[in-house]
């Protein structure tokens, strides 16, 4: 098939030392695309780029694209699109194939990069961190239609992910049955042995594994983010990282003259694009618009007698690897990460699942790997995808967005305009406000099984939170406060 799309190139980059030596974000996306166009053995594929695809990071940058194709001196400039935060990065590589295999663009350029662990360096030794400044738009700037958070989860947790997983990771807890000191002991093993993986993982941003103690105690430096996570169960967004990977039409790889042993094709990709903010959904620790698109991904590999050697599931935080794998029906033994996870291997704001994927695509290249599973999230498990590579392929890439029957079946809890009563736990966490001040914040229903957010400061209640299950256990609030328990 002649549409049929296929990577070609691909390219993962990252960046240690003092503040001189390091880019800033545009240089290593740059580096990225050259590496990319270089590992794929033909220095004219630049001539046939249609179009460059990144995911928004921190950086300021309009648009990095057509920088980066001037810099490079692409024969034609390629239509350029920048997705916000509340978009899939899979979705960048989905849109990518079902263009090319419409016959629409010939190639494109999927593209990520952050260089925070720079401006961190900048702060640490007191110099000055500068962006190259960009005047030109990107063609498409596409962000997600709806909200990801709801007002008062905003209000009490911020923008920041650590405090919704942490709360979902609660729930999680209490539905699987499991007492807190087993819970923390399954997680803390969990990231010891992706702690490991990363450790040998070239591309990874971790030097040494971290053992299970060492994850599962707080300190100085392991300190509590939101309970029951510490810094080691995070995603590490300090990173100076990239990642770029070619897409293109069979027939263009032929012309090229692509070795074969570089080819490797997505085979199928599932998506959930169902957005519900967390304080609404009808259950904290899953998403039925998930379990869609996993059931959906598992009966393509029926139907194709696929079964997969790899799994790279997202990993910002534990709730996000147990949700994937319960959606999946993955034993515990089954490993979770070649990457190492997005703690160890390195967790770059937006464009982490380009690097999952060129990890995979690595293995499947050099035959470790026929067959592999990548996931992706967006926001707060708001949206989830599920992409399966390959060395050999079907005619075409099959692509299932399962959104709209997820839509059909799994509506928002309404809000609780109730200001005084009482509500039952749904999940929580504790979040540190400061270094001398911690603050609760619970998930409620209440007597209508409307949903409510509320907090305390109060020292009594917090420790009980930390030593004692308190999901399902009932609450009294007033104006957004715990007054009794």
């Amino acid at each position: 098939m002649k549409n049929r799309s296929v990577v070609i190139g691909i390219s993962a980059i990252q960046q240690k030392g003092d503040f001189e030596n390091l880019d800033e974000a545009l240089a290593l996306m740059d580096q990225a695309v050259k590496e990319a166009l270089s590992d794929s053995g033909n220095k004219l594929v630049k001539d046939h780029i249609d179009e460059i695809r990144t995911p928004k990071g921190f950086w300021r940058y309009r648009d990095p694209g057509k920088w980066i194709a001037k810099n490079n001196d692409f024969k034609n400039i390629p239509t350029t699109y920048i997705t916000k935060i509340g978009v899939l990065q899979q979705n960048l590589i989905n849109e990518a194939c079902l263009r090319i295999e419409k016959g629409e663009i010939n190639a494109s350029i999927i593209l990520g990069g952050e260089a925070r662990y720079k401006q961190l360096r900048s702060v640490i030794e007191k110099k000055e961190y500068f962006e190259t400044q960009l005047g030109e738009n990107p063609d498409f700037y596409i962000k997600a239609k709806e909200d990801l958070y709801g007002d008062e989860e905003l209000k009490e947790l911020g923008a920041m992910a650590v405090g919704y997983y942490a709360s979902m990771e609660t729930a999680i807890r209490k539905n699987d049955g499991e007492k807190i000191e087993e819970h923390q002991n399954k997680i803390a093993s969990m990231y010891e042995e992706f702690s490991k993986v990363a450790s040998n993982n070239k591309d990874g941003w971790l030097d040494h594994p971290y053992s299970k103690e060492e994850i599962l105690n707080t300190s100085k430096k392991n300190k509590m983010l939101a309970y029951p996570y510490n810094r080691l169960h995070c995603t590490s967004w300090n990173v100076n990282q990239s990642a770029a990977l070619i897409i293109c039409s069979e027939e263009l790889a032929n012309e090229l003259e692509i070795d074969n042993k570089k080819r490797v094709y997505p085979i199928a990709s599932s998506e959930n694009n169902h957005m519900i903010a967390v304080q609404q959904r009808p259950k904290l620790f899953e998403s039925l618009g998930m379990s869609y698109a996993a059931n959906s991904i598992n009966k393509i590999m029926e139907r194709f007698n696929i079964s997969l050697d790899a799994y790279d599931l997202y990993s910002c935080f534990p709730a996000a690897v147990k949700m994937f794998s319960k959606s999946l029906n993955l034993s515990s033994e089954i490993p979770k990460t070649i990457t190492g996870s997005m703690p160890y291997a390195g967790g770059p704001l937006n464009s982490f699942v380009l690097h999952s994927t060129v990890k995979m695509i690595e293995k499947i290249r050099a035959s470790e790997v026929k067959h592999g599973l990548v996931t992706g999230v967006s926001g707060m498990m708001t949206k989830q995808s599920f992409c399966v590579w390959g060395k050999g392929y079907q005619e075409k890439f099959v692509f299932d967005d399962v959104t709209e029957k997820a839509k059909l079946d799994e509506s928002p809890i309404k809000l609780s305009n109730i200001t005084e009563g009482e509500g039952e736990i749904i999940g929580y966490t504790v979040i540190e406000e400061s270094v001398n001040a911690q603050k609760a914040v619970l998930y409620l229903d209440d007597e209508k099984k409307h949903r409510k957010v509320v907090s305390s400061h109060e020292k009594e209640f917090i420790n009980l939170l930390l030593e004692k299950e308190w999901v399902g256990k009932k609450v009294g609030f007033k104006a957004g406060q715990v007054v009794s328990y």
